[in-house]
């Protein structure tokens, strides 16, 4: 991969181990090459990537809900990839606890990929350059789902994004203005509950206060457990590259930024029993222009314009 991950004090460990990007390099780079390639999708039209851009913090911009191999849409907003080794569980509503697990989802579902195992496999046999990949990513060479999901989420884990100005002035190496600061102020004392720093995710679930979809019918975490308290609860999503991450919530429903702060300062839904404690905060204009200035403060741009994450056919095109 050629580069270090770095990880500050001000982090905490890492629940998933992340792969070395020296001593692993060939899984690696395995993966990366498999997350952009079309070839696993069954009519070969769309990779792990047409849903999980980098410029977007690996997600998409130009729909609110994910679009599949001809032109099917599902039913939720792709959520982004930053940070995965912190996370416990992957999507939306957690129905995943590994992240290779998480992988295989998108292959096979009707609404994604739709493609079966077996044919993956054999696509990659039969492929030019495929074969020597894998014999340089794992002993034996043989080509298997199981090698599949793990090299793709060995890259996937390598998505570390904690060089972000609210990262430099938590190291003291510099600090911010004074609406940023009065920004975070806010933020700690209305927002830092759920978006808990420095991952900006508390990893749990909860009732964003959004009011039913009637098309999705999505009824969140509830589906996976049948638990009547997980009734529309979603996933915390980071917040970090927030402004980068758009369309918000779990069906993308507001488009900008200040869309979704306005959800939660003005049209909290409150007529659903199941949405714990989330109530309306009414922010004044000045506080979201205040809040919005600290959320900036946690982009990523190495991150967001890093070459090792991009698609190595391009790659290879620019150095041509």
């Amino acid at each position: 991969m050629g580069f270090t991950i770095e990880i500050p004090k001000h982090i905490p460990n890492p629940r998933t181990t992340i792969s070395d990007s020296e001593h692993d390099s060939s899984m690696i780079a395995l993966g990366r090459t498999l997350f952009h390639d079309p070839i696993l999708s069954r009519d070969t039209s769309i990779s792990c990537a047409s849903c999980h851009s980098q410029y977007n913090g690996f997600t998409h911009s130009d729909h609110p809900l994910s679009h599949g191999i001809d032109n099917r849409i599902g039913k939720r907003n792709a959520p982004s990839l930053a940070n995965l080794a912190w996370s416990e569980s992957f999507m939306w509503d957690g129905a995943s606890f590994s992240l290779e697990a998480q992988v295989l989802t998108p292959l096979t579902s009707h609404h994604e990929m739709d493609n079966s195992l077996d044919t993956i496999i054999k696509r990659l046999k039969m492929h030019d350059t495929y074969p020597a990949m894998f014999q340089s990513a794992f002993t034996d060479g043989s080509i298997t789902i199981a090698k599949i999901l793990k090299a793709i989420a060995s890259f996937e884990l390598q998505f570390v994004s904690f060089h972000s100005r609210y990262d430099s002035v938590q190291q003291y190496m510099a600090s911010f203005t004074e609406q940023e600061q009065s920004g975070y102020s806010i933020f700690k004392q209305h927002c830092n509950t759920c978006h808990q720093e420095p991952l900006f995710t508390n990893n749990s679930f909860a009732h964003n206060g959004l009011s039913m979809n009637d098309t999705l019918k999505d009824l969140g975490r509830y589906a996976i457990t049948n638990a009547i308290q997980d009734m529309r609860h979603f996933k915390v999503p980071t917040l970090r590259n927030i402004v980068y991450t758009f369309p918000y919530m779990h069906d993308g429903r507001f488009s900008r930024l200040r869309d979704a702060i306005n959800h939660y300062a003005y049209n909290i839904d409150t007529t659903d029993e199941h949405r714990d404690i989330l109530h309306s905060m009414k922010f004044t204009s000045n506080q979201i222009t205040d809040l919005m200035a600290f959320l900036h403060t946690l982009t990523d741009k190495s991150f967001l314009f890093q070459p090792n994450f991009s698609d190595p056919k391009f790659s290879q095109r620019v150095k041509q």
